[in-house]
């Protein structure tokens, strides 16, 4: 099969004939994504801060428009600077940036209300409760594939084989044992059939995942310190910079992530020293800039965010993987990987983690939010009850699937799915004294 359309397969194509051949099926795709309930409630979801908290700060849609628009002009420049992309005879060695900004739209689909936070609770509720897991990433995929609805379907949205694959950033099936991330048993039956026949490598990922990764990172590692300067949850001066307990923080924040510790290497360079000196450059540059724009904290905020945007994306390429022999998208100086510019920025997203989520306040807004799911699911997981109080299109789509899944499942589907002010919303309904209709439409 021609590889460009074994890229553009679709698991159901023959159900969902386009009511327009003259757009490319990478637009159909982003027209689906950008339609879609699931893509619209991410304006509800919070990023680091409660989304309505104000106008400013980031949602987790506004941040995947970020990581979309830095890993559409990356794929752009990466197709200019390396030729084999255009002329792989593989489907996962290509980059276009059209599935690039697919993906990068998608990849937070699956996350829960109330941040990192709603993920944690719900993860730990269906584990001890019922021995299921529950993963923002595994989650895209239930929504991409199964939960979303169009033209009167119930097999998601129906993305091309090439946009799938781009938003599947751990390529395993998450019901083997130890594995803490990767795609519930069901839907990864059809990952790994598409997987099959592009002929991926086990445990690897397309270009176009990985680009989407590393962008999903640039914009963390940037944009979630903006909006923690806007905040006043980062004071930008000697005092916080300089501290010894900053430092400490992060090289904790650091060495209590396996994932962290593994992709970068730290064994191979000093951990608290290099934390020094980039936070201590990082200042500087702020102070720097800060007098130039006349002391103006909002402009100097976001030429910070504009220039370490820049200097990261201008340094991702692509070299070869010699552990796996496949290739990999990284930042690369002198034609090799820059385990440096890698570790700058980690040390960057542990630093929006340690003064923002660790912040008590926040701490005590996620510890409602974790108060609200836990009551919440209490009230859902039990079919004889829950089924009372869930709409009654998830009841009836419920009996038509029990023998696919169990109703524990479809419950976290429904938890997963709401904006952080419809959580809010709902427990209010079952846990507090409310005025109004029961005729208010939802």
């Amino acid at each position: 099969m021609d590889i460009r359309k074994i890229r553009k397969l679709r698991l159901h194509d023959a159900d969902h004939a386009g009511f327009s051949e003259d757009r490319d099926e990478y637009e159909k795709d982003y027209a689906r994504l950008i339609q879609s309930p699931a893509f619209r409630r991410l304006q509800g979801k919070s990023q680091v801060f409660g989304a309505g908290s104000g106008d400013y700060y980031r949602t987790r849609l506004t941040h995947s428009l970020e990581v979309s628009q830095i890993a559409r002009e990356v794929a752009r420049r990466l197709g200019k600077t390396y030729p084999f992309l255009s002329a792989s005879g593989h489907p996962g060695l290509m980059l276009v940036p059209e599935v690039v900004e697919c993906a990068s739209l998608a990849h937070d689909l699956g996350h829960p209300p109330f941040g990192h936070k709603g993920e944690e609770v719900l993860n730990r509720l269906l584990r001890e409760r019922h021995g299921l897991p529950y993963e923002g990433n595994a989650q895209n995929f239930r929504i991409l594939m199964f939960l979303e609805k169009r033209a009167g379907s119930e097999r998601g949205l129906d993305l091309t084989a090439a946009v799938l694959l781009a938003v599947n950033k751990y390529p395993f099936d998450l019901s083997e044992p130890g594995r803490m991330k990767g795609v519930y048993p069901m839907e990864w039956k059809a990952i790994e059939h598409l997987r099959r026949l592009w002929g991926m490598p086990d445990g690897c990922r397309t270009l176009e995942a990985q680009l989407m990764d590393l962008c999903d990172d640039i914009a963390y590692s940037t944009h979630d310190i903006e909006d923690g300067i806007r905040a006043g949850k980062i004071s930008m001066t000697e005092d916080l910079f300089e501290d010894d307990r900053l430092v400490d923080n992060v090289v904790l924040e650091i060495t209590s992530d396996p994932a962290s510790m593994a992709a970068v290497h730290w064994e191979q360079t000093n951990l608290k020293e290099m934390v020094t000196s980039v936070l201590a450059d990082y200042y500087r540059q702020w102070k720097t800039l800060y007098g130039q724009f006349g002391r103006e904290t909002s402009r100097t905020m976001r030429e910070m965010k504009a220039r370490w945007v820049s200097r990261f994306a201008s340094q991702v390429g692509i070299i070869d993987d010699p552990k796996t022999g496949w290739k990999r998208v990284t930042f690369i100086r002198d034609g090799a990987e820059d385990m440096d510019m890698l570790r700058t920025m980690e040390i960057l997203k542990k630093l929006a983690w340690v003064t923002m989520i660790k912040d008590f306040r926040v701490q005590r807004l996620q510890k409602r939010s974790e108060n609200m799911l836990v009551r919440l699911w209490e009230s859902l997981q039990d079919y004889d009850t829950g089924r009372l109080i869930l709409p009654r299109d998830w009841v009836e789509r419920y009996n038509r699937h029990q023998a696919e899944w169990p109703w524990e499942r479809l419950a976290a589907d429904y938890i997963a799915g709401m904006t952080d002010s419809y959580a809010e919303k709902v427990y209010s309904e079952l846990f507090a004294s409310r005025s109004g209709s029961i005729y208010e439409r939802d």
